[in-house]
């Protein structure tokens, strides 16, 4: 036995994305005094600007965009509780097929040797118990979350570290109900595009398939008020129109898929520190 805390390490892709997938796990293992350690990767520079301005558009500026949106990042992971926010400050890419992709600095066209080595550095320091990602299409296909998927991989391989290691996902039993939910808040939806709805189709996993369920019921409200914080991006967040009674209701619960393990720990299990503590 050692002094060390159990740690968690969450490698997420641009601000705001720690509190979507993993707001609820961030606050819940901060209050058992589990240590947690939020690493973001890019800067968020291809996020709106003030006045809700897009990227892309005049007076779009992602230097500015991304001052702002590291004081929101600091003020979601005052909420969460995060024992240690890292910073390695790529620049943000956009969307998969914009110009930002191959812009110098941007970080899907980092080579993943050197993020790899970046994270692998952090991970020695904190030598994670327990290493959250995305899966190998960053959930929905953007290319800093599969990026940031390659370079957490890659950096567990460099370390020789053997955490647990998961993915996060969503039960496709959930997939639809929020498509009638979006419509329910006054989404102005076109009509889906085939290609759209199959590519969709495909996102998350079949409910068997997920191997850990985490009950995050008690800590929904300081998940609401993590994504609250990244108020510049409010428009594109969909679920702080749902209110924060009814968001609890349907986001009380963070689903994962288990990629690597050491403790034989049984699943499904609601804990990712199963077998560890």
């Amino acid at each position: 036995m050692t002094d060390r805390p159990l740690t968690l390490m969450a490698v997420h892709a641009h601000p705001d994305d720690e509190a979507t997938g993993t707001g609820g796990v961030l606050a819940r293992y901060a209050a058992e005094g589990i240590r947690t350690v939020l690493v973001t990767c890019t800067d968020g520079g291809c996020g709106d600007g003030p006045g809700g301005v897009k990227p892309g558009d005049p007076g779009h500026d992602p230097a500015a965009v991304a001052v702002m949106r590291r004081r929101e990042l600091e003020a979601s992971c005052e909420v969460l509780k995060v024992s240690d926010l890292e910073t390695l400050d790529y620049a943000d890419s956009g969307m998969m097929g914009w110009p930002a992709n191959d812009a110098p600095g941007s970080f899907w066209g980092t080579p993943v040797e050197e993020g790899a080595a970046r994270l692998a550095e952090l991970m020695l320091h904190y030598r994670p118990d327990v290493v959250v990602t995305y899966d190998e299409n960053g959930f929905y296909g953007h290319p800093d979350h599969i990026q940031a998927n390659r370079i957490t991989m890659a950096a567990l391989e460099l370390t020789g570290l053997t955490p647990k290691v998961y993915w996060t996902t969503a039960p496709r039993s959930m997939m639809q109900r929020f498509g009638e939910m979006m419509r329910e808040f006054g989404e102005d939806l076109p009509e889906p595009d085939p290609e759209e709805t199959a590519a969709m189709a495909e996102v998350g996993l079949p409910d068997d398939e997920i191997t850990t369920w985490v009950d995050t019921t008690a800590f929904s409200g300081q998940k609401f008020d993590s994504l609250a914080a990244h108020a510049s991006q409010g428009e594109n967040i969909f679920f702080l129109k749902m209110g924060k009674e009814r968001f609890g209701e349907m986001m009380g619960v963070e689903p994962f898929v288990r990629v690597r393990d050491t403790t034989d720990a049984p699943v499904p299990e609601n804990d990712l520190f199963a077998g560890l503590r």
